[in-house]
């Protein structure tokens, strides 16, 4: 008899749920046991209603081949199968945000990779390492959804993972001005070069809507509640340009910094080092033992090199130098897909188990 929390993935079929699905096999909590998606997949096996389009580099997992994909709208009928679910749909804003509520209001925690509801005010947006605390808003969602175990937490956009970890590692040197450009791979699209060959050998400049949410989240994670409601830091100001390169997994960003306080490099790099959180010290499944690492190499990092580092969960900076015009300036990688999507709210869930938020119904 399996112990394990019942999972449902709602989007199952696109590339960010085929993530999930990867990820969750041989989970030592949660178990893929309902995936559900648009209606023209419903009622297929998972297999068949992939049919050619399995995107990761990983074999499909066997025990979910034969699941019966559920129309993802009949959200009655799913809710009642899972403990909790995983949204990663592929709708219009609005209908995101409202097929996430309707799954909570069914008392079906929502663990979501959209960013529908990532400036809703009582939804929590949360990178473990930094802002677990901010997981507390929850009780207040559940007043205005009327629920009592049903609620919706999100995890941050991919883009900020490179660099909005090493800032709040510097947290105490107190960083006030950060330019940040994001190379950005086309996975973030849900693309593969297969899908997408126009970008072999291209750069586009433009990611709609990236440059605002790489500007602002930063802001949101480094945030208090207050009435129940999550309101955003001040600073540091963020600027940003977000650029799409032809590479499969891995955002790059080239960051520069300005502090208030004058850290020295080896202080700046001792900080990322040390630095750790609620899920290293709770041994979460998921967590990455080593957070950030920082590269002494002149190269580094590299997608090739260091995108799957601590499985694709760890945060891998170098280049850390000082500048003419900012105090000090970097490059992080993060991987898009595992830390930026699916693992990063796989963590999330992980640390919604150990405070108590998801259980079995």
């Amino acid at each position: 008899m399996s112990q394990k929390l019942k999972a449902g993935i709602l989007g199952g079929t696109g590339m960010v749920g085929q993530r999930f699905i990867a990820l969750l096999e041989n989970h030592p909590w949660f178990e893929v046991t309902t995936v559900a998606a648009s209606p023209r997949s419903a009622g297929k096996r998972y297999e068949d209603a992939i049919g050619g389009r399995w995107k990761m580099d990983t074999p499909m997992p066997e025990a979910v081949k034969d699941i019966v994909v559920m129309n993802v709208n009949e959200v009655e009928a799913v809710a009642s199968k899972v403990d909790f679910v995983f949204s990663a749909v592929d709708m219009s804003k609005d209908e995101i945000k409202a097929i996430e509520d309707a799954y909570a209001k069914t008392e079906t925690p929502v663990v979501s990779n959209n960013s529908a509801h990532r400036w809703t005010p009582d939804v929590p947006m949360v990178i473990p390492e930094l802002n677990p605390e901010h997981m507390e808003v929850i009780k207040f969602q559940k007043k205005r959804l009327g629920t009592e175990r049903g609620f919706v937490a999100v995890k941050p956009n991919c883009s900020i993972q490179a660099y909005a970890p090493a800032l709040t590692a510097w947290k105490e040197f107190e960083p006030y001005e950060v330019v940040a450009t994001t190379y950005q791979a086309i996975s973030g699209a849900g693309k593969t070069f297969q899908d997408w060959p126009e970008m072999e050998g291209n750069i586009i400049p433009y990611i709609g809507g990236e440059e605002e949410k790489s500007e602002k989240e930063p802001l949101r994670i480094w945030g208090e509640i207050e009435d129940g409601v999550i309101v955003p830091a001040e600073s540091p100001v963020i600027t940003c340009q977000c650029v799409r390169v032809p590479v499969l997994n891995g955002h790059t960003a080239a960051v520069f910094v300005k502090f208030r306080k004058k850290p020295t490099k080896e202080q700046l790099v001792e900080k990322l080092r040390s630095f750790k959180g609620v899920p290293q010290e709770l041994h979460l499944p998921s967590a990455p033992g080593q957070f950030i690492q920082y590269l002494e190499e002149d190269d580094r990092p590299q997608v090739t090199e260091d995108v799957n580092y601590e499985n694709g969960m760890g945060i891998s900076v170098g280049r850390l130098r000082e500048d003419t015009v900012y105090d000090w300036k970097f490059i992080g990688l993060s991987h898009n897909t595992v830390r930026g999507a699916a693992g990063g709210a796989i963590l999330c869930a992980e640390l919604l188990k150990a405070q108590g938020y998801i259980s079995a119904k």
